[in-house]
């Protein structure tokens, strides 16, 4: 019956994945290969399937799907049909547990702290390459022995989308499948400064801290973030060293390594490089294709072998990016009702890489500017008062604050540690000469070509 009523790519995609594996008492379990497989379905094709079960079965069946989860152990969770649609289901799905950030104000017991730690990402979906091998080997040492390694702290450190934050979920659920008695907590940097300033506000310092103290495992992602944020480097330095000397494991991330961190206090940047530092590159043509066959074999897809090795030619920056394409391939396959090729890979691809909005970085907009009025960026960087490399600066800051989200204070860190005043008046000069000053518009014009280049 579903087969009739919906396109043959449809069916094949959607559908023809599916095994069915039990059906007691007016309920039908059948097991679907991902989260995102039985999303899909309770979205798009919910009518259909309750008009089938109930004219082929019965009134009032119930759909129970189990979805496998890609653990070690290849566990499955089970998940009820949507209850708007089954009237004889609870008005509810079965309980989910939400992932709620541990507050630093309560006292948590050990069986109710939330890690933060996601499941979904393990050793063994993470696939070791060249780009990733010396990562890969000692997030597995540490996994294995938290804080009695020489890797303490780990530092990881590399473009956005490579695997950073795949290897820091992996690591911490490892450690809690051996450890299951530790602490191990999983967190972002803006999530934890955004934790200090309510401390802040609700004078509640003795316990953010009292908390932090408290971890065995702490991971925290993106620690470039704290740029520029004296007092939050301040107490995470405290931090820092209590969990250091107490042997409990560091794991940091970063989007470079802390020799090229700026705003960041150098008594902070000395402890980042006391354990081991290591990059994450871009992933090779051969471990894209692993990443890609993966990715399609997870979501139950059937996707040509050309067409893979065609996306892992074409798309080379990073794993959301090809994770992305497959997405993409799924949805004009099913919206255009037709079977994924080398004709439509190439049309999603050619999309994608054209409208790919590129991410433009401090870094960038530093070395861009510098290029543009043939200055070293260095000077820059100095207190050198000469018109050229003060228009230079001014015209940094102005772009910094124009494509970042950074603060006034954290973009005159960015820029020889000027006050946020400094830069607030860069910005406005900068805006001023543009109003009144054709030459100048078309270099500023200039320059943002060569961001977006």
């Amino acid at each position: 019956m579903i087969r009739d009523n919906i396109p043959e790519p449809a069916f094949n995609t959607w559908f023809a994945p599916i095994v069915p594996l039990k059906y007691e008492k007016q309920v039908l379990t059948i097991q679907v290969p991902s989260q995102f497989f039985y999303e899909y379905l309770e979205d798009k094709y919910l009518d259909l399937i309750q008009q089938t079960l109930y004219r082929e079965i019965g009134e009032g069946t119930i759909l129970n799907y189990r979805i496998l989860v890609e653990t070690e152990s290849n566990t499955a969770v089970e998940m009820r049909g949507e209850s708007k649609k089954f009237p004889s289901i609870e008005n509810k799905p079965n309980k989910r547990v939400t992932a709620k950030v541990p507050s630093p104000f309560d006292i948590v017991e050990t069986p109710e702290f939330d890690s933060q730690i996601n499941s979904k990402y393990t050793f063994n979906n993470f696939f070791e390459g060249d780009s990733n091998k010396l990562a890969r080997t000692a997030a597995d040492a540490v996994a294995l022995n938290p804080a009695k390694t020489a890797f303490n702290p780990f530092f990881l450190h590399g473009n956005s989308g490579v695997g950073k934050t795949h290897l820091c979920h992996a690591i911490g659920s490892k450690i809690l499948e051996l450890y299951p008695e530790k602490k191990v907590l999983y967190i972002s940097a803006h999530l934890f400064k955004v934790q200090y300033t309510d401390a802040r506000r609700f004078n509640t310092i003795n316990d953010f801290i009292n908390f932090y103290q408290g971890i065995d495992v702490l991971i925290i992602d993106d620690i470039q973030e704290l740029s520029g944020l004296e007092k939050t480097q301040n107490t995470f330095f405290h931090i820092f060293n209590h969990l250091h000397q107490n042997n409990k494991q560091l794991i940091m991330t970063s989007d470079c390594a802390p020799m090229d961190m700026q705003g960041v206090e150098e008594r902070l940047l000395t402890r980042f490089r006391w354990g081991l530092t290591a990059q994450l590159e871009r992933p090779d043509k051969e471990l894209r294709k692993r990443i890609l066959q993966n990715k399609v074999l997870s979501d139950g897809l059937s996707i040509p072998e050309d067409v893979i090795d065609y996306i892992a030619e074409s798309v080379t920056e990073n794993v959301r990016d090809l994770e992305g394409i497959i997405v993409s391939l799924m949805a004009h396959s099913i919206i255009n009702n037709r079977e994924i090729d080398m004709n439509l890979a190439r049309r999603v691809v050619e999309q994608s890489i054209k409208f790919e909005k590129k991410r433009i970085t401090v870094k960038k907009i530093q070395e861009t500017v510098s290029d543009f009025y043939n200055i070293n960026k260095d000077l820059i960087q100095s207190s050198s008062r000469k018109r050229e490399i003060v228009q230079a600066r001014q015209v940094t800051m102005f772009f910094i604050k124009k494509h970042t989200e950074l603060s006034l204070s954290q973009i005159g860190v960015q820029v020889g540690n000027r006050s946020h005043a400094t830069v607030l008046h860069a910005c406005n000069t900068v805006k001023n000469y543009y109003d009144v000053d054709k030459s100048f518009r078309s270099d500023l014009e200039e320059i943002e070509r060569m961001l977006k280049s």
